[in-house]
């Protein structure tokens, strides 16, 4: 058992904090060089949407402002919505907007690889329904695309207000820290799913179950050879979701596709593949496998109380979880709590979504559907 405590506590240190601060220490993040285009070539903006009649006007007319240019479509599709999705979708005059308001929802990814299917262009430029770009982000995408590089992610900013405490805000500036680094070494994982684009020739279309889209996306890119690459000067905003419930059940969907990517990927784990290796072991697969290892961290601590430094330990751990439970029952009541006690519930929240996620691909989640996050100012 005290050897099960301490394997499991290195890694999840490891991996939050050791792992990052090496890449603090000793990694340089790189600017991406524009490259300077004599003629420049189609890109198709791709937009799946469901329910999202409150935001995917203003999308579409935000991805119609962009200064690009060459040849620009926007390619966007409700997938049988219940609301106005589809009516609005289809509305747009524009000849740029190809609009397809499918009957039935079929899941993201059958709209994505329908879409994407019917592309002639050169350039592949995904987002959500939710986002808004700066107006040069397609170009900065684009003129990022040297001989060697197949995908390029933009830089996503999360924007709250100052009465949310769902820190999720805080850990995305903490992820994009550790995707700028990851870049410079040639080791970035999956790409913001809000803002990023890809050679139209590197897409494999992915199996309707995917949920993970952005991340085995740019994933079958790196296993085509391809660099995947971190731009943060094509930049693009969202908001961020209003509370920790409505992030919670994103994160179980999330988890469940963590899960179904790993399997799909195993070619990453191979130490061939260099830094790319090292970074996915410790960004990606040690976390992913976080709510497994807190569990054996406490479960084998509690065969070490005779010690009183392990006793210790355990009170820490308990103590460590009460904070996270307690913060989250102030935090869904409104209640304002300070940063290390929000911080410490985000985390717990993050970990437990993650763990039911596991016990949903466990029991063989298949569907393609998905659910929407809740927007701020929306009421449910």
């Amino acid at each position: 058992m005290l050897t099960i405590f301490w394997i499991s506590l290195a890694i999840l240190v490891y991996s939050y904090i050791i792992f990052p601060l090496l890449l603090k220490l000793f990694v340089t993040p790189k600017d991406i060089t524009s490259v300077t285009l004599e003629t420049y070539p189609s890109v198709d903006i791709i937009i799946a949407a469901y329910n999202e009649e409150s935001c995917i006007k203003e999308r579409i007319e935000n991805a119609l402002q962009q200064n690009y240019q060459g040849k620009l479509q926007i390619l966007v599709a409700s997938d049988g919505s219940k609301d106005s999705t589809g009516e609005i979708i289809t509305s747009f005059t524009d000849d740029r907007v190809i609009a397809i308001n499918f009957e039935n929802n079929r899941g993201k990814i059958s709209v994505l690889n329908d879409l994407i299917e019917t592309s002639s262009a050169d350039f592949l430029v995904f987002t959500d329904a939710n986002t808004d770009f700066k107006e040069d982000a397609v170009e900065v995408l684009v003129t990022s695309f040297s001989e060697n590089i197949g995908a390029v992610s933009g830089e996503l900013i999360l924007e709250t207000d100052d009465g949310n405490q769902n820190k999720d805000g805080l850990y995305w500036q903490y992820e994009q820290f550790l995707k700028k680094s990851e870049s410079a070494l040639g080791g970035i994982l999956g790409a913001n799913g809000a803002i990023y684009a890809i050679r139209r020739e590197l897409y494999i279309p992915l199996p309707k179950d995917t949920i993970v889209d952005d991340f085995c996306i740019a994933m079958n890119v790196k296993k085509q050879g391809y660099d995947v690459v971190y731009n943060d000067k094509a930049i693009a905003t969202e908001e961020i979701a209003p509370s920790l419930n409505d992030e919670f059940g994103r994160r179980v969907r999330i988890g469940t596709g963590n899960y179904k990517a790993f399997m799909a990927n195993f070619w990453a784990l191979s130490p061939s593949q260099g830094w790319f290796s090292t970074c996915y072991w410790s960004h990606k697969v040690f976390r992913w496998f976080a709510p497994h290892l807190m569990i054996l961290s406490f479960i084998s601590n509690l065969f070490l109380l005779s010690h009183s430094f392990y006793l210790m330990c355990f009170i820490g751990q308990v103590l460590f979880y009460i904070t996270g439970w307690y913060g989250q029952q102030k935090i869904s009541k409104g209640i304002q709590v300070s940063g290390v006690v929000a911080i410490i519930s985000f985390f717990l929240s993050m970990n437990v979504g993650l763990g039911k996620g596991f016990i949903q691909f466990l029991k063989g989640h298949q569907s393609g559907g998905w659910q929407r996050t809740a927007r701020t100012g929306e009421t449910k």
